[in-house]
């Protein structure tokens, strides 16, 4: 049960420092946070509830709000731009 929670610490950590990195190099390790996200989230449920994985899907949500927005346009055919500070 702590596991699950020192984890979702690590993860909060490695999201607060990839947001402080310049926007062109927060692509790979924000990559490997949005990958990581929903099994972490996973095992907050099955350790504390459904709840606590409730609120923690609403906070992915905001954090990744944009990333989320592109996969889906991506996933619908669409062909959405990326902001300048990406295509450098």
């Amino acid at each position: 049960m702590i596991w699950s929670a020192l984890v979702a610490c690590l993860w909060v950590l490695a999201a607060t420092i990839t947001a402080f990195l310049p926007m062109r190099l927060q692509m790979v390790p924000g990559i490997g946070l949005l990958i990581a996200a929903p099994a972490l989230i996973v095992w907050l449920g099955a350790d504390f509830g459904w709840l606590i994985a409730a609120v923690a899907v609403f906070a992915f949500v905001s954090m990744f709000r944009n990333p989320l927005r592109y996969f889906w346009a991506r996933a619908r055919g669409q062909n959405p731009q990326l902001p300048p500070e990406m295509t450098r």
